[in-house]
């Protein structure tokens, strides 16, 4: 006999305005599991303004089993010069810790990808933490591939500020 959240039951879909609290927790949940839980700032209002606004430059997908949501993936469009094409960047990718290894990563993963190819984009990437080998393991397993050579830089906070007014 099945559990009755069983795989067969797994939906993905583009979250709404509903989502809003859900997708909030699972943003402050991968931010405790990355253990930087105090870099998480945004609010539910801010969702509301940046993902359900009129013209969204993010948006997010939801991955339901039965009623309950257990992941999340929010995506923006990126551009590739060396293409001449856009594809999608990642930003998080979030599974609740009992829903792992059901197939709920999978299933965004190959919604975006549907994305990518409806949109024909070049790519979808994303970035993972170099200790957080679950994840590296499973994205090595549905065949992405680490971009050797190449390191993430940022500007923000006061750095950000700073330097755009000097």
């Amino acid at each position: 006999m099945s559990d009755s959240k069983s795989q067969t039951e797994l939906v993905v879909r583009p979250a709404t305005i509903n989502d809003t609290a859900t997708i909030h927790q699972f943003v402050v949940d991968l931010a405790i599991y990355e253990k930087a839980e105090h870099e998480a700032k945004a609010t539910e209002q801010d969702f509301v303004d940046t993902l359900f606004c009129e013209a969204p430059q993010a948006f997010a997908l939801i991955a339901q089993m039965g009623a309950e949501a257990v992941g999340f993936a929010i995506y923006f469009f990126s551009y590739s010069t060396w293409l001449g094409k856009h594809g999608i960047y990642l930003e998080d990718l979030y599974v609740t810790p009992e829903c792992r290894g059901k197939g709920a990563g999978k299933a965004l993963l190959q919604e975006l990808a549907k994305i990518a190819v409806a949109k024909d984009c070049g790519r979808v990437e994303w970035s993972v933490l170099d200790w957080n080998e679950p994840s590296i393991q499973f994205y090595k397993s549905i065949g992405a591939e680490a971009k050797d050579g190449w390191t993430v830089y940022r500007l923000e906070d006061d750095t950000l500020t700073n330097f755009a007014n000097s």
